[in-house]
């Protein structure tokens, strides 16, 4: 059965490598972009099946309009993937007021946005599927990421609690954690802050060497990850969180099970200051 996505930031990475999966196999597919020259070809291919918007994810009004604009046009939208969004490196320190509030604009307040202007539709429909793509980072947090983390860790709070507003309506929402893939995100998308030198050899410029590619690429294959991702859209009920990579995952269980452990060891910690009566039942 034909299924019709929305899909923000589909010019390159993981939404141009869903949007040519998707359409592929007959799909259809309102894939957003900044600039259309990536494609281009698809426009002229699939003229019946794919249909591109222009969207800056900061505008909170273009957003609404844009959703607004696809339902109407097409009836029902089955899939809403969140997907815009860049990295920001560099220590706390050296990023600019201009860089945090750019990053947060983009890649936290429009994926809410996003996704508050289809409710409405799905709701009216009883189905629909949300899948925001997320990060590893959303659960794992590494030096000279910190504005990048803030914004993934504070989607997947927002997320985690809207699947549960939804979930009586048949709406289901999905977490996608990637790993290092061999995208524009690392390989060409990625913003770095002014370095200070008073950082080098800190672990906060680790990530220079991750980005350049003398030192190896990146493990993950996106069209893999993008095919699992299309996948994700038919599993009943909505998985909450899908790691992608092995490297990601065996990441994500050592700092989970970490973590787990301190919290187990506050335990008289955290009971020491309950009511006393609460201790006493």
């Amino acid at each position: 059965m034909q299924k019709t996505w929305l899909i923000t930031g589909v010019s390159s990475g993981f939404g141009l490598a869903m949007t040519k999966q998707l359409l592929a196999k007959g799909d259809r597919v309102v894939g957003t972009v900044r600039k259309d020259k990536n494609v281009r070809e698809l426009m002229e291919k699939y003229p019946n099946t794919f249909f591109r918007y222009f969207l800056d994810v900061t505008d909170t009004a273009a957003i609404k309009s844009l959703v607004e604009d696809a339902f109407d046009a097409l009836g029902t939208i089955d899939v809403v993937v969140s997907n815009a969004g860049y990295g920001l490196f560099g220590a706390a320190e050296e990023l600019s007021d201009e860089e945090v509030t750019q990053i947060i604009d983009t890649n936290l307040v429009g994926a809410i946005q996003l996704i508050r202007a289809a409710i409405p539709y799905f709701r009216k429909q009883q189905q629909g599927r949300f899948i925001q793509i997320s990060s590893y980072g959303g659960q794992v947090a590494f030096p000279g990421n910190s504005m990048y983390h803030a914004t993934k860790w504070g989607i997947e709070g927002f997320c985690e609690s809207v699947a549960q507003e939804l979930a009586p309506f048949n709406i289901g929402m999905t977490l996608i954690e990637p790993g290092g893939a061999r995208t524009e995100f690392r390989y060409g998308s990625a913003k770095v802050a002014k370095l200070m030198t008073e950082y080098n050899g800190n672990p906060a410029h680790a990530f220079l060497s991750m980005l350049d590619e003398t030192n190896g690429l990146a493990p993950g294959d996106p069209e893999k990850m993008a095919a699992r991702i299309i996948e994700s859209a038919a599993i009943e009920p909505a998985p909450l969180r899908i790691v992608l990579g092995s490297q990601a995952l065996a990441s994500t269980i050592e700092v989970l099970q970490k973590r787990v452990t301190d919290f187990i060891n506050q335990k008289e910690t955290a009971a020491s200051t309950d009511i006393d009566s609460l201790n006493n039942n």
